[in-house]
Parts: C-alpha cells; sequence; structure tokens
C-alpha cells in the first residue's frame, strides 16, 4: 500500500508541473516566412487573393493529390471560401475576411476540432520586386495542451510555409515569361 500512496503522490506533483508550466507557456503563436519576388505586387496578389489559383503553388496541393476541395463565395477577395476533405491531412477551410488589393490579405483558417486561426498575406515593394510575407497566428487561449503544441507549430508549419512561398516565386516568375 506505501507504493501507491507514492505512486498517487507522485502522479499528483507530475500532473501540477504540468499544469504549471502550461500555464506560463505562451497562449499565442506567430509563424511568419518570407521572400522576394521578382514582379510587381499585382501579379502576385491574384495568387492569394484567389482559392481556384490557390493549388498552383500550395505546399499542400502535393501532399494529398486525393484531397477534395469546395469553393464558394466569390472568385476572390472578401466571403472566398475554400474547404477541404483530406485523409493525410484532416479537413477543414479557409475565407478570405480582409482584402486589400496588391496590398494585404488577410484569412480565416478553420481545422475543425483541431482549431482556428488566421493566416495574412502581405505584398511590399522591394527593389524590382515584391517582397511576400506569409504569416500565421493562433491563440490557444487557456487550452494547456494547445500551448504545448504551439511549441512545435513553428517546426510543422514552418517548413510548409517555405516550400509555399517558394512554388509562389517560380509560378508567378514564370507567368512573366
Amino acid at each position: 500500500m506505501k507504493w501507491i500512496k507514492k505512486l498517487l503522490i507522485a502522479v499528483v506533483v507530475l500532473a501540477a508541473v504540468v499544469i504549471a508550466v502550461g500555464l506560463m507557456l505562451p497562449s499565442t503563436v506567430h509563424v511568419e516566412r518570407r521572400t522576394i519576388i521578382a514582379a510587381p505586387a499585382a501579379a502576385v496578389f491574384p495568387y492569394v487573393n484567389n482559392y481556384r489559383l490557390f493549388n498552383a503553388w500550395s505546399p499542400w496541393a502535393k501532399k494529398d493529390p486525393d484531397t477534395r476541395y469546395t469553393f464558394s463565395g466569390p472568385e476572390s477577395g472578401v466571403g472566398a471560401k475554400l474547404g477541404w476533405a483530406s485523409k493525410a491531412m484532416g479537413d477543414g477551410s479557409q475565407e478570405i475576411v480582409e482584402s486589400e488589393t496588391d496590398r494585404r490579405v488577410k484569412v480565416a483558417l478553420d481545422f475543425g476540432g483541431m482549431g482556428k486561426a488566421t493566416a495574412t498575406y502581405t505584398l511590399q515593394a522591394e527593389g524590382g520586386g515584391t517582397q511576400v510575407t506569409w504569416g500565421f497566428d493562433e491563440d490557444f487561449g487557456n487550452n494547456l495542451l494547445a500551448r504545448y503544441f504551439g511549441l512545435l507549430l513553428e517546426r510543422f508549419i514552418g517548413e510548409d510555409y517555405e516550400q509555399g512561398l517558394a512554388n509562389l516565386k517560380a509560378v508567378v516568375e514564370g507567368a512573366k515569361k
């Protein structure tokens, strides 16, 4: 019986430590990647403001070619919506909620039971081209498990964002020729 008591105390102490550390972790996460595209913002903007062009450069399109996509709302701009259903990547949707021509697009992401987040594409003149910044923000609130997950989010999507921007660069610069 003594060992049960010690085990119970150890479990309670471990749980208290996990909760205390979780409370100290950030409740929000931000991931961001940038690239310079040798084209004006007007050439880049349609690719981030129109979901029918999204898979031309999306880093996820090749990961699961069997993904089913649905489009609703206007073809581009505020209200344009892309839904996806994938065995490999789950189900979800994204909707353009703000759109400033040739400058910025803000997207509401819904990952179903996995949560909600925001993505932004910011376009800024840089030399003779456009700097494209792709950002991701999520607020985990008081969800301690999600806060631990947030520590890994940079690794999970950072590489995908880099690949997506490289694809976008190739598509836009290729379209110029």
